[in-house]
């Protein structure tokens, strides 16, 4: 386990002391550590220094280990920027959360006319799901484009636009591309114009092979036949929209920081990104625009080949956990909302 900058922590409900609280942060992160893949945290929690930790490897090969810079794929993590590069091009008045998605994409076929961005934000489009239109021996990666000529070739959706919660990773494709029709920018350019280097997320990009490499690098892993195995890419790995982005815990602390002012989104977007805007299958939980929402706290988890993360925030108390991780298991939001817990007032 490496701490990076030594950084205390606060008092948990019990008052016991900063080290005693970060003890057993270790012990809740113990699994990550050691000499297989690992994981990164952050803890921010309003009027103390944030905590920072990192655990076991990035490159197992290698034996590099993780750190505060290291860059982990995000996998649907990655939502929430896409729903951010949305509202930011609604502030600037480029679109209407309400605009059908045929104005921008009119590829789509007759049955999406209902179709809204909106839609596409929530969940709540019907769209098919394009990887259960994939063959299973593809041996190429797809894109953002892909997914839309996937979409335009069906003639039915999952159900009436609105009718409906359905997570969507073909949805979020989408949004992608409508921020390229309308920005004219491809989406890693206006990523980085408007979020990343805005923000100061350094390391932070939306990865495409050929493209600019990935600083810091951790790599996925898989655990099979008991020991871990490279699976850091799949056939799914270079549509951005839904999943692609790479970032570190360093730079999700600006970007969680951001989300609590107007620096970047005006209150009304946030406001908007935040609401519980569609109900899930799950009475307590909602949906808001790239987003879980739940009593007190907003959440997206994320997995992928090689990658499980979890972004917990708690707006009103001024609390984040992150975790970033570069193995297939364990799943981090119960660890997430344990240390979370030793934090809550």
């Amino acid at each position: 386990m490496t701490a990076v900058a030594n950084a205390p922590s606060a008092e948990p409900l019990d008052q016991a002391g900063p080290e005693a609280v970060e003890n057993k942060i270790d012990q809740l992160m113990a699994r990550y550590d050691g000499n297989g893949p690992g994981a990164s945290l952050l803890v921010v929690c309003a009027g103390e220094p944030p905590i920072r930790r990192a655990y076991g490897m990035a490159d197992v090969e290698n034996a590099i280990p993780v750190t505060a810079s290291t860059n982990f794929r995000l996998a649907s993590v990655s939502k929430q920027f896409t729903a951010a590069s949305i509202l930011l091009l609604a502030q600037d008045g480029r679109l209407s959360l309400d605009d059908p998605a045929r104005r921008w994409l009119p590829e789509l076929p007759a049955a999406n006319a209902g179709v809204t961005i909106r839609h596409l934000l929530t969940h709540g489009s019907g769209l098919i799901d394009y990887e259960d239109e994939l063959p299973d021996d593809l041996a190429h990666q797809v894109h953002d484009a892909d997914v839309l000529a996937i979409l335009s070739r069906q003639d039915s959706t999952y159900f009436p636009p609105g009718g409906d919660f359905q997570y969507s990773n073909s949805g979020y494709a989408l949004l992608a591309l409508i921020v390229e029709r309308v920005s004219g920018q491809s989406y890693p350019a206006f990523l980085q114009e408007r979020i990343f280097r805005p923000l100061g997320m350094t390391g932070t990009l939306a990865y495409v092979e050929g493209g600019p490499a990935i600083n810091h690098r951790a790599y996925g892993y898989s655990l099979m036949d008991g020991a871990w195995v490279r699976t850091d890419q799949s056939s799914t790995s270079a549509v951005l929209g839904d999943g692609g982005i790479y970032s570190s815990i360093e730079d999700l602390e600006k970007w969680s920081a951001a989300l609590s002012d107007d620096r970047l989104l005006s209150d009304q977007s946030r406001e908007l990104a935040f609401a519980p805007a569609v109900s899930t299958h799950d009475p307590a939980v909602h949906y808001g625009l790239g987003w879980y929402v739940g009593k007190d706290h907003v959440w997206h988890s994320g997995e992928t080949i090689g990658f499980r993360n979890v972004l917990v925030r708690y707006p009103k108390q001024g609390l984040a956990v992150v975790i970033l991780s570069n193995r297939n298991d364990p799943e981090p939001m119960e660890t997430a909302l344990a240390i979370a817990a030793l934090f809550q007032q």
